[in-house]
């Protein structure tokens, strides 16, 4: 199945320049979602980890059914303010300003081994302040996966030296 046919692109939005991929699309497709998320399991095949970590919101929509379908614990990653009790919190850098992301400290034990997905990867800042809580926190990240890649953008320098894959680049 061609899921780039599927996925629309919206040509300078947010920014002139900017061509977004929109999975709006691919979501209500109930053969292209299926099959997207069989590619994501195919790619986490034979790979030894306890817990599947998913910023809001897209990263949910992909990180729960999988955490599912493979047996997996779930960990949210939220933005500030969005989660009660202890956090640990990472901060990263936007196209204007900052943001910060929060795990709960108690989410994730010391050695265990983590997963993160998410819908894309860009310039990576999201993922890698993540991987750097999970640090943090004791766990140890042994895949990025996401959906789309969008080369060129630093994503994968920004993860340099840990297993990231995607299932589609742009």
């Amino acid at each position: 199945m061609d899921l780039k046919s599927i996925i629309r692109t919206f040509p300078d939005y947010p920014a002139k320049g900017i061509m977004f991929r929109d999975i709006t699309t691919l979501l209500k497709d109930p053969k292209a979602l299926a099959y997207a998320m069989d590619k994501m399991e195919e790619a986490l095949k034979g790979l030894d980890f306890d817990l599947i970590v998913a910023p809001e919101s897209r990263g949910f929509i992909f990180g729960v059914p999988l955490a599912v379908k493979l047996g997996k614990g779930f960990v949210p990653a939220r933005k500030k303010g969005k989660l009660p009790g202890h956090v640990t919190s990472g901060e990263y850098a936007l196209e204007y300003g900052t943001d910060i992301i929060e795990i709960h400290t108690d989410a994730i034990e010391k050695g265990q081994k983590i997963v993160l997905i998410d819908d894309l990867l860009a310039t990576g800042g999201t993922a890698k302040c993540i991987c750097d809580i999970v640090a943090g926190l004791g766990g140890e990240v042994v895949c990025n996966l996401f959906l789309i890649e969008l080369e060129g953008l630093g994503g994968r320098e920004a993860l340099k030296g840990m297993d990231t894959k995607s299932i589609l680049s742009y």
